[in-house]
C-alpha cells in the first residue's frame, strides 16, 4: 500500500511515533486495536479484519507494525503541515501589517508632495516678483535682447498696482501726493512694494492701504546692513544683560527688514548646541597683534535666523580657551585682539556694512582702529554706533598696550581722545568708544526723564558733556514671546488687559502652590523677586513684609542669598510670619511666572534693571511695582497725570501702605491703572527697535 504526501519530509519528522510505549498494557492494547481497524480500511479488507482477532503469527505482527508505522508517519506529517500553516498565517499577518504601514506612508508622502507642490508654486511666484523687480531701468529689454527667445510679456503686477492707485485716488482713500510717491515706487520696480501688493491685492482697499502706506517711509522700505561686533549672545553665552540685548535686538531688527550679522569670539565655554548649520570655513585669515600676524579660524552658523561668525584665534595665549568669558588679567589683550581680528575679517571677506554696532568696553577699541587703520580699506561708507550698557566697567590700562593691536599710544593718549579723566597717565577703552563713535546709545529704563537718570558715569561726566549731541537714550525691551500673560505657557489661566478674569485664577493657584491660606480678609498678595539678596535688599524686604502684614496682605518672596547670615535671616522671616509669608529659595522658571502673575503688587529692587526686568514684567502682568529707592522726580504714578505706575516713597512701608489702601478703597481706579500698565508695549519691536533704527539712519546719512 502506498500513501503519498506532497513534498519530502525530513527524517526528524518521520522518526518519532505517537505510540506511547510507557502507557499501561491495557491502554496500549486498546490503542493497537483502534490503529489496526483504522488502517485496515486502506486495504479494502475491513470486514475480515474487524471479525478476526489479532494474529499471533510473525506475518501478522509484521503487518501490524507496518500499519502502525505508516499511521504514525501520517500523524507526524499532519502535525508538520499544521505547523507550516500557522507559520504561513503569521507571515500573512506580517505582510498585511507592512501593507497597512506602506499605505499610510504613501498617504503621508502624497500629502507632503501636495504641500511641496504648493510651496514650490509659492516660491515660483515669489521668484517671479523678484525677477520683475530686477527689471528696473530697462532691464527687461536687456535681459531679452535676443527677441527670438522672448516667449511672453513681462509680469503685470506693476500694471495692476498703477490701476489700484488710480482707484484709491478717485475714492479719496489717498492723496495725490501719496499716489505720486507710490507711482514712483512702481516705476522703480520696488521689490518690497511688489511683494506687499501681491500678498494683499485680494484684500479690501482699507487692508491694502494698511500694508502700502508704511512703505512710503524710506526707512521701512530700504534695508541697512548691520554688523554687531560683541562678546556675548544669548543663548550661546549667559554672562549678563548684554547677551540677551544683542539677540533680542537682532531679532527685532530682522523683523524690520534689516540685514543683521553678529561677530563673536569662539569661546571654549560657549554652548554651540543652539547654532544651526555650524561649520568650519575652509580658509583662514591673519590678524596683527603684538608685532606679529596670527592665524585665525572662522566658523559660521545661524541663531534664531541671525547670521553669526565665530573667530577662533591660534594665539599662543589661548585667549578664548578658558572656563569663563571675563575676569582674567589679560582681558585687555584678549578683547583688543578680537577687535582687530574682527576688522581684519570684514576686510578680507569683502563686507561693506552700513553700520558697525559695538557693545561696552570689550569692543570699544574697534572705533579707533576703524578710523585710524581700516576706514580706507573698503569701509569708507561704514559708520560706528556704540552702545554703553554700564559705565561701571571701563577698562583702564597703560597707554603702551594700545600698540599691541596697532594703535598709536602717543596719538591717542590725549585728553580729547582715550586719556582717562581720573587717572591721566592711563587710557580708557570705554571713553575711546564714546569719542570715536558716530552715535552713542545709553541703555535706560522706559521711564527715564534724561539719559543720565539713575546712572553713575564714573568719571566720564565731562566726556559725555562734550559729546552730548551724539548721545541718545534707548530703553531696553521685554521679550513678549516669553513674558506675555495672554500666551504664557506656565500659567494655569491666561489673561489680558481686556479680560482680567484669569489673573484671579493665577492668584488662587499661587496661594495653593506656596501654601498660603485663602480668606476674605486678605487684601492683596505682595510679591518680591530678588535673585541675589544683599543687606540693603534684606532691610527693604523686612520693612515691606512688616507693612504688608499690618495691612492684611500676604507676602511671597522668591530669592536667596549667597551669604549664610542673610539666608538665615530670610528663613527666620518665614517662621515669624508663617501664616502670611512664604520664601522660595530655589529659582524655578514656572513658579517665577506664577509669582509675577499672581501678585497684586511687586517689589522691585532697582529702577534700572535691564537683566531681570522685574518692573516691566510686573506691569505686563497686572502687578503694579514699588521700587526700593528713588526720588520724587522719578515717581512713576500720580493721580493728576493718571499714569499707570505707583509713585514710590523713600520709605517702602509708607509706599506699600498707600498702595494697599488705594487698591482697597478705589478698586475701579486700581483696575484702570492695571489695564493701562498692561496695554503699554514694552517689547523690542516697539520703542527700542524704533530708536535704534532712527540712530542707524541718522549716522548712515552723514
Amino acid at each position: 500500500m502506498n500513501i503519498s504526501f506532497p513534498g519530502t519530509l525530513p527524517n526528524s519528522v518521520k522518526q518519532p511515533h505517537l505510540f506511547c510505549t510507557n502507557a499501561p498494557r491495557c491502554h496500549r492494547n486498546r490503542i493497537n486495536k483502534v490503529h489496526v481497524t483504522a488502517c485496515s480500511k486502506f486495504e479494502g479488507n475491513s470486514a475480515d479484519i474487524l471479525q478476526a482477532p489479532f494474529l499471533s503469527s510473525d506475518k501478522g505482527l509484521s503487518t501490524n507494525n507496518d500499519i502502525m508505522k505508516l499511521f504514525n508517519d501520517a500523524q507526524q506529517n499532519i502535525l508538520y503541515l499544521n505547523k507550516q500553516r500557522l507559520v504561513a498565517m503569521e507571515e500573512l499577518k506580517r505582510v498585511r501589517r507592512e501593507k497597512e504601514l506602506l499605505l499610510a506612508r504613501l498617504g503621508q508622502l502624497e500629502a507632503e508632495s501636495q504641500s511641496s507642490t504648493a510651496e514650490c508654486e509659492f516660491l515660483k511666484q515669489k521668484f517671479s516678483l523678484m525677477e520683475t523687480a530686477a527689471m528696473a531701468g530697462g532691464a527687461w529689454n536687456l535681459a531679452n535682447k535676443d527677441k527670438s527667445k522672448v516667449k511672453g510679456d513681462p509680469p503685470s503686477i506693476f500694471s495692476e498696482m498703477l490701476l489700484r492707485i488710480d482707484l484709491m485716488v478717485l475714492s479719496g482713500a489717498i492723496s495725490t501726493a501719496q499716489a505720486s510717491e507710490m507711482r514712483s515706487l512702481v516705476t522703480n520696480k520696488d521689490p518690497i512694494l511688489a511683494e506687499t501688493f501681491y500678498n494683499l491685492k485680494h484684500m479690501s482697499e482699507k487692508e491694502l492701504l494698511v500694508g502700502l502706506l508704511p512703505l512710503l517711509d524710506r526707512k521701512r522700505r530700504q534695508a541697512l546692513h548691520i554688523v554687531q561686533i560683541c562678546t556675548e549672545m544669548a543663548p550661546l553665552t549667559d554672562a549678563g544683560a548684554v547677551a540677551s540685548h544683542v539677540t533680542d535686538l537682532c531679532r527685532a531688527l530682522r523683523r524690520r527688514n534689516y540685514l543683521v550679522e553678529v561677530v563673536l569670539p569662539k569661546y571654549e565655554c560657549m554652548d554651540l548646541s543652539h547654532v544651526q548649520g555650524l561649520k568650519e570655513a575652509s580658509t583662514e585669515f591673519n590678524a596683527y597683534f603684538g608685532g606679529k600676524w596670527h592665524r585665525n579660524k572662522i566658523w559660521t552658523g545661524t541663531v534664531y535666523g541671525i547670521a553669526v561668525t565665530f573667530i577662533e584665534p591660534f594665539h599662543l595665549g589661548g585667549f578664548f580657551t578658558r572656563e569663563n568669558l571675563y575676569g582674567y588679567n589679560d582681558d585687555f589683550e584678549r578683547f583688543t585682539y578680537f577687535c582687530r581680528a574682527s576688522l581684519e575679517y570684514l576686510v578680507k571677506s569683502g563686507k561693506q556694512p552700513d553700520i558697525l554696532h559695538l557693545h561696552n568696553w570689550h569692543t570699544a577699541s574697534v572705533a579707533p582702529l576703524f578710523w585710524d587703520i581700516f576706514v580706507h580699506q573698503g569701509l569708507g561708507s561704514t559708520r560706528i554706533l556704540f552702545t554703553c550698557h554700564d559705565f561701571k566697567y571701563q577698562c583702564v590700562e597703560e597707554p603702551r598696550k594700545l600698540g599691541l593691536c596697532g594703535l598709536d599710544p602717543e596719538r591717542l593718549h590725549r585728553r580729547d581722545r582715550l586719556q582717562d579723566n581720573l587717572q591721566p597717565r592711563l587710557v580708557n577703552l570705554l571713553k575711546g568708544g564714546i569719542v570715536y563713535s558716530n552715535k552713542v546709545v545709553m541703555i535706560s529704563t522706559p521711564f527715564a526723564n534724561s539719559i543720565m537718570e539713575n546712572k553713575g558715569s564714573y568719571g566720564l561726566e565731562s566726556t559725555l558733556m562734550i559729546h552730548k549731541d551724539k548721545i541718545i537714550s534707548v530703553p531696553y525691551g521685554l521679550d513678549d514671546t516669553i513674558w506675555n500673560p495672554a500666551m504664557d505657557k506656565y500659567l494655569p489661566a491666561k489673561f489680558s488687559a481686556e479680560d482680567l478674569s484669569g489673573k484671579g485664577k493665577c492668584r488662587t493657584a499661587l496661594r495653593r502652590c506656596v501654601g498660603l491660606y485663602e480668606a476674605q480678609a486678605v487684601t492683596a498678595i505682595v510679591g518680591c523677586v530678588c535673585l541675589d539678596i544683599s543687606d540693603a535688599d534684606l532691610i527693604f524686604i523686612k520693612s515691606a513684609l512688616t507693612s504688608a502684614f499690618r495691612n492684611g496682605a500676604q507676602f511671597v518672596l522668591m530669592g536667596a542669598s549667597k551669604t549664610p547670615r542673610i539666608q538665615a535671616s530670610l528663613e527666620k522671616l518665614q517662621k515669624d510670619f508663617k501664616e502670611n509669608c512664604r520664601v522660595i529659595a530655589k529659582h524655578d522658571e514656572a513658579l517665577l511666572h506664577l509669582v509675577v502673575a499672581g501678585s497684586d503688587i511687586l517689589l522691585c529692587s532697582s529702577f534700572h534693571d535691564p537683566q531681570n526686568q522685574i518692573m516691566l514684567k510686573a506691569l505686563k502682568y497686572g502687578a503694579l511695582p514699588i521700587l526700593r529707592s528713588g526720588n520724587e522726580e522719578n515717581g512713576i504714578w500720580n493721580k493728576e497725570t493718571e499714569s499707570f505706575m505707583l509713585r514710590f516713597n523713600p520709605d517702602v512701608a509708607v509706599s506699600l501702605t498707600e498702595a494697599i489702601n488705594h487698591m482697597k478703597d478705589d478698586p475701579v481706579g486700581w483696575a484702570n491703572m492695571v489695564k493701562r500698565g498692561m496695554m503699554k508695549d514694552f517689547s523690542w519691536d516697539a520703542e527700542c527697535a524704533e530708536r535704534y533704527g532712527d540712530a542707524y539712519w541718522s549716522i548712515h546719512e552723514l
